[in-house]
């Protein structure tokens, strides 16, 4: 890997908690926190940050942090005795230095791999032996990928099922001018509703109160347009057949002590998620969830073009 096409650098971040700071040549660059293996920032070769971080943000264990692109896990939402989202977004995770093969090719990407394994309090609330790699890669365009695989490590032959998403809040201009386009006609669980299953309506979901639905076999790839930065995002997923939209709007953004009152209006969580159903491992198989985001131009929309035309057109 030339050094001066890509560089990966350990440092501290906030609260002196440690961080790993990836750069790509054209200028792109991302933060990715051992506290969560937490994705912070995403800045283009402008250098815009394009996910949002909340101002009252908390980078103080044990609370998770608000923004950027948390991973939940064991289990997404709350069920039974574990913690909202599971507990892997409020764990220091290890570097990797020992990875297996990833099959990606990752010459002129800067990349860096993450473990996290079970302590014996995690064991206490959730009796399973796993180990969780988690390789995140800025690619030379300046793609965000982050690839999870989840191995049950398990002695005594027993089985485990988990959810999974990947909580990825996006920083746009104004939610009132932002539509998401791919998940049209799709079923939908409510959350707002008692999760209530419903048919999406729209020929584009677009935000004018709160938000919080689970949408059911999605496709690999859908688009979120910002009209007023001229942005899209497209987010393809792999291995993960659902998609979580959220927004909390006015009112549910007071009630978080680390949310500001506005911040909702410059936010948006697409998720490319595992909820509906569950993922089961027997000791030994290895599970394997994909998800890249990339930014480009937004004369591009979901059911048009390749978005690396668009990036090469332009």
């Amino acid at each position: 890997m030339s050094s001066e096409r890509v560089s990966v650098e350990l440092c501290k971040g906030i609260n002196g908690l440690d961080k790993v700071v990836l750069r790509e040549v054209r200028g792109s660059s991302a933060e990715v926190y051992l506290y969560g293996g937490q994705v912070t920032s995403w800045k283009n070769d402008h250098g815009e940050e394009l996910l949002f971080v909340s101002n009252k943000a908390i980078f103080k264990p044990p609370k998770a942090i608000r923004g950027g692109i948390p991973i939940c896990f064991p289990q997404f939402a709350s069920h039974g005795s574990l913690e909202q989202h599971g507990f892997a977004r409020n764990r220091f995770w290890t570097i990797d230095n020992d990875p297996p093969p990833f099959p990606t090719n990752s010459s002129n990407k800067a990349f860096v791999d993450l473990i996290l394994r079970p302590s014996e309090e995690d064991m206490k609330i959730w009796p399973h032996s796993y180990e969780f790699r988690l390789r995140v890669t800025l690619g030379s365009g300046g793609d965000l990928m982050l690839t999870s695989r989840i191995r049950n490590t398990n002695t005594d032959g027993k089985s485990f099922s988990f959810t999974f998403a990947y909580h990825t809040y996006f920083s746009v201009s104004d939610i009132s001018e932002v539509r998401v386009e791919g998940l049209e006609t799709l079923d939908y669980l409510d959350n707002l509703k008692e999760k209530q299953r419903f048919t999406e309506q729209g020929d584009a979901i677009t935000f004018e109160f709160e938000v919080d639905k689970i949408y059911l076999s999605t496709p690999t790839k859908i688009a979120i347009l910002d009209h007023e930065k001229k942005r899209t995002f497209v987010l393809r997923k792999d291995g993960l057949p659902d998609a979580v939209v959220w927004n909390p709007w006015d009112r549910k953004a007071k009630a978080m002590a680390d949310f500001g009152d506005d911040e909702y209006k410059h936010m948006l969580c697409v998720e490319a998620a595992a909820v509906e159903k569950p993922i089961t491992l027997k000791p030994g198989e290895e599970w394997r969830g994909r998800q890249e985001l990339s930014a480009v131009p937004s004369s591009y929309c979901s059911g048009q073009l390749d978005p690396q035309r668009v990036l090469l057109g332009s």
